[in-house]
């Protein structure tokens, strides 16, 4: 029976932060309950399809899936037990923001057998989390954190954003180190991203922003992993730090490109060399299931090409890198003979590590990665 991660999309969140382009909307409590019957619906259609899977991950993403009533993630997670292989079920995570969480919906979060809760933090300084759209605040997050720790919680994940907006080295490193005091098992380190449309990209093209340097930018990640290994956390992936044994598991089924299926609006999946996606528009996906349709937008075939492609992109995205008889296994071919000029090339300029049987990033080819992922693609 193949393994399979399930990822789960709740578009729902209170308001929208100024960086976000995920799928999500706010203001829409009304169209919550229509939402999740309809995700049911949706699974349903699944049932045959992933009678030969078992499920080894799941992870509910957003928007944010704590703005809404717990009862819904109880149910949608009952559903899956009961109608899905599940006995190898080794990971459930919840996305959560501070502001949204209660002692009610954690115990009903614990009941449905969630044990890995992440929160969106981004910054413990109210003034940088006002700057980027955030609706809690440093006291929202304290007051999340006890009772996610006093349910009994014991692998909690904290996000945190780097390079924002009048953001300084201090506010930084301040942030980090509360963070690393209150001993959360994992904590995930990003480099804050303009993208397209998004208000704060505009703010940024007419002016009304500054960012920090790309100096700045490096000296606040360079100090975070120096930081977090000298408190002992076990940096595994560009951006993730976790204490031993606490890696996300269902992020490495992402990064080692094995199969996942996406449920809800706009859910991406990968199955079986091929690439989906559902309906970004709740018109679209909703007709599709009433029709007793898949709701697919549009799909991809992934050939071995691309697949080699994405598998030494992924791959290099963890510390460990990628290990030679991996690909092998995998491939039926010698890493070498297909990246091999481009694989000497990046580590006479000192960003691979080839030594044994693995190829990596090194320190300054983290930095660098986008150059060496522009060149492992197919033309």
């Amino acid at each position: 029976m193949k393994d399979l991660a399930i990822y789960i999309h709740i578009p729902f969140c209170s308001s929208k932060c100024y960086y976000c382009d995920f799928i999500s909307f706010p203001g829409m409590e009304d169209r919550m309950d229509e939402y999740m019957n309809y995700m049911m619906k949706e699974m349903d259609l699944y049932r045959e399809v992933l009678s030969g899977y078992n499920i080894r991950t799941i992870f509910i993403g957003g928007g944010t899936p704590s703005h809404i009533d717990g009862r819904h993630i109880y149910n949608v997670l009952e559903y899956i037990h009961s109608n899905f292989n599940c006995n190898g079920l080794e990971e459930i995570t919840m996305e959560s923001n501070p502001e949204s969480l209660d002692e009610e919906k954690l115990n009903i979060y614990a009941q449905a057998g969630i044990d890995r809760i992440s929160i969106g933090l981004q910054s413990l300084d109210d003034g940088l989390l006002k700057g980027i759209g955030r609706c809690h605040n440093a006291k929202d997050f304290y007051r999340a954190y006890d009772l996610v720790r006093k349910v009994g919680f014991e692998d909690v994940n904290l996000d945190l954003m780097f390079g924002l907006p009048n953001q300084s080295l201090r506010d930084c490193r301040d942030t980090l180190e509360e963070a690393i005091s209150l001993d959360s098992e994992h904590i995930s380190l990003y480099s804050l991203i303009l993208e397209e449309g998004t208000p704060m990209d505009r703010w940024y093209e007419d002016g009304r922003i500054e960012l920090p340097d790309d100096e700045l930018e490096r000296d606040m990640y360079h100090m975070g992993q120096e930081l977090l290994r000298t408190r002992g956390y076990h940096q595994y992936e560009i951006s993730n730090f976790c204490k031993e044994g606490f890696e996300c598991k269902h992020n490495l089924y992402y990064w080692k490109l094995k199969p996942y299926i996406g449920f809800g609006l706009s859910a991406h999946s990968n199955m079986d060399s091929r690439r989906f996606w559902n309906y970004s528009s709740f018109e679209g996906y909703y007709n599709s299931l009433d029709k007793g349709s898949f709701p697919i937008e549009g799909e991809e075939h992934i050939d071995t090409e691309l697949e080699m492609a994405e598998y030494m992109i992924m791959g290099l995205r963890m510390i460990k890198g990628i290990d030679r008889n991996e690909f092998h296994n995998r491939f039926h071919i010698d890493v070498e003979d297909i990246y091999g000029a481009v694989l000497e090339e990046y580590e006479s300029r000192g960003l691979l590590d080839m030594d044994g049987g693995s190829i990596r990033f090194t320190p300054r080819g983290l930095d660098l990665s986008n150059l060496v992922y522009v060149d492992l693609l197919p033309e």
